[in-house]
């Protein structure tokens, strides 16, 4: 007797069973889905077997007890908030685009989720007020009686990339499938019961969803291009000295120097050093001691410890710099000639161990 349950193991997963119901029952015309969390990476798996689907609906529950945290924070009663609901929604699928793979299968799948609302092809709403966990998929054909095959999914698998056993990360699931007519009239009256009390996602609110994220046609080349300076320098693009707290006095903020801090810390963390090879009398000292209070405001004041190594004759000039900048008591100075004691353990100095970064200079010879 073949077993009605299945478990995404041994490619029996929700995704096979998907194909095997659109596939030999062509006559389908109705798709309800009941999930606690959907994403389109899950929807565009299935979205192949739905282009004969002329009716799709997916509700999806939404957790009350965010809703009820934030009224209480706000001090306000409780109550259903459409609005809020919908807000909730749309800030999940937007979260769920930008964390999408950015190859050509994604983006195609994602764009076609959007295109589907937009042409009402598919019907997506949100309950505001139950705790949905059930996870329910109903496959009817028009009509639906008694004489005509229908079935539900029911089980543990939300419509999601991993619920659908898809990819190599599937989720362990525990499905079952049923084709009795009591047991799919029972899903789709109750589904019908929470679908009345659910809240439309419009088209409108999908099509925002388009232009904030990079789905939006409209994007110009100099847009492009920022995107690609802010994928490759990181956050390193936005340094400004002024952000490092209390600047000194005499501190005279020059582009070249602003540069050569963030080309330099980007180099330090990705390849844990870098050297500063500019000529005699454009702030060398300055630069470095930019990179130190930098590096000390990411790293945290009370657990980074810095060394300055330097020659002699410019010893005043390194503890003056770093005095300004206020970072000379998270540091220690030494010369080139002295560093023995720092292997040696010198009381006057932190273990060898304990820094965090260390700024060596080399005296230059015009």
């Amino acid at each position: 007797m073949p077993v009605k349950f299945f478990t995404n193991t041994d490619e029996n997963t929700l995704l096979r069973k998907f194909d095997g119901v659109f596939t030999y029952n062509p006559n389908i015309k109705y798709f309800d889905a009941l999930v606690g969390y959907f994403r389109a990476s899950g929807y565009f798996r299935i979205r192949p077997f739905l282009n004969r689907v002329p009716q799709i609906r997916i509700l999806v529950g939404i957790n009350v007890d965010k809703l009820l945290s934030d009224a209480h924070k706000f001090g306000l009663e409780f109550f259903r908030n459409d609005e809020k609901t919908k807000a909730e929604y749309i800030n999940d699928i937007k979260a769920d685009i930008e964390a999408a793979n950015y190859d050509k299968e994604t983006e195609n799948g994602i764009i076609q989720f959007i295109d589907d609302l937009l042409e009402k092809k598919i019907q997506v709403k949100a309950h505001p007020d139950k705790k949905i966990h059930a996870k329910v998929y109903i496959f009817r054909p028009d009509p639906f009686n008694e004489h005509t095959p229908a079935s539900v999914i029911t089980g543990s698998s939300n419509l999601t990339d991993a619920g659908l056993g898809a990819g190599k990360n599937c989720n362990y699931e525990f499905n079952v499938q049923l084709t009795d007519y009591e047991d799919v009239k029972f899903a789709t009256d109750e589904f019908e019961l929470l679908w009345q009390d659910a809240v439309d996602i419009l088209p409108v609110d999908v099509q925002n969803i388009k232009k904030q994220t990079y789905l939006n046609d409209d994007i110009t080349p100099f847009e492009i291009y920022i995107k690609l300076l802010i994928e490759y320098f990181g956050k390193n693009i936005d340094y400004d000295p002024d952000t490092l707290g209390d600047l000194p006095s005499n501190f005279k903020k020059l582009s070249y120097q602003v540069d050569a801090v963030n080309e330099g810390f980007n180099m330090l963390q990705k390849h844990n050093g870098f050297v500063l090879a500019d000529v005699v009398g454009l702030g060398k000292t300055v630069v470095a001691a930019m990179v130190a209070k930098k590096f000390l405001l990411q790293n945290g004041r009370d657990y980074t410890k810095i060394l300055v190594v330097f020659p002699p004759a410019i010893e005043k000039n390194w503890k003056n710099t770093f005095k300004d900048f206020g970072i000379d008591k998270y540091t220690k100075f030494i010369t080139n000639g002295s560093l023995s004691k720092i292997l040696e353990g010198h009381q006057d100095y932190w273990n060898k161990e304990e820094y965090d970064l260390i700024s060596a200079c080399k005296k230059t010879f015009n």
